[in-house]
């Protein structure tokens, strides 16, 4: 029996998850969290863990952190990032923090399992897609800080605020709460956030604002 662990925040997602190892007798999903730091405190009690199922996009503490974090304290777990997200940084980041596979959530039943119990035996399980990406940045490196660096961009200190709310995954309705304002105001300083920084939805400004330090 493979104990496994399974760290989403998104409840429909862990669902889904769930019912796809449930078609396997040899893996029992010991518990789910909902982020980095959830992880951290039931893995504590959970200490005979195998392998975590991780996601990347999570408040409190993200999926990649939460990978360091795990590989320094029980080096032993294995990790699969499972994920929506393919781009370039978050494989390098994944691989570097000690990742042992990487797999896109729309991944089946049946090749979940076999990546799982491929891991398990050793190996480092990646849906096809991310295997080429990761190969060509092994061929060509990128310099993911410069070129994410931009000094120009800027914030207002009320956006900022807004934005390091946003990060926590709270409602609009509990930041203007916070804040002192109408729903309405949280909703056009997120209108402004998003053209300044050149994004279309709310992971996107968080990656940006870290990578340029706005938060």
């Amino acid at each position: 029996m493979i104990k496994v662990a399974l760290v989403d925040d998104n409840s429909f997602l862990r669902h889904t998850i769930l019912e796809k190892l449930q078609f396997f007798d040899d893996i029992e999903c010991k518990f789910v969290a909902e982020n980095g730091k959830d992880l951290l405190v039931k893995i504590e009690k959970n200490t005979t863990i195998e392998l975590i199922l991780m996601d990347i996009e999570m408040p409190m503490m993200n999926g990649i952190d939460a990978t360091a974090e795990i590989k320094r304290l029980y080096p032993q777990v294995k990790i699969i990032m499972l994920t929506v997200f393919d781009n370039d940084e978050n494989i390098f980041n994944s691989i570097k923090a000690g990742a042992d596979g990487y797999l896109l959530k729309e991944i089946t039943p049946d090749e979940l399992y076999k990546a799982i119990i491929d891991t398990m035996h050793g190996g480092a399980s990646m849906t096809p897609s991310i295997a080429l990406k990761t190969l060509r940045m092994f061929r060509q490196p990128i310099d993911f800080e410069a070129e994410n660096a931009n000094p120009d961009l800027k914030l207002t200190d009320r956006e900022i605020k807004v934005l390091e709310q946003l990060s926590t995954g709270i409602k609009y309705e509990q930041i203007a709460s916070n804040l002192f304002v109408s729903t309405g105001t949280i909703r056009k300083h997120i209108e402004n956030i998003y053209f300044k920084l050149q994004v279309h939805n709310k992971l996107e400004a968080i990656q940006k604002a870290r990578k340029n330090k706005l938060i």
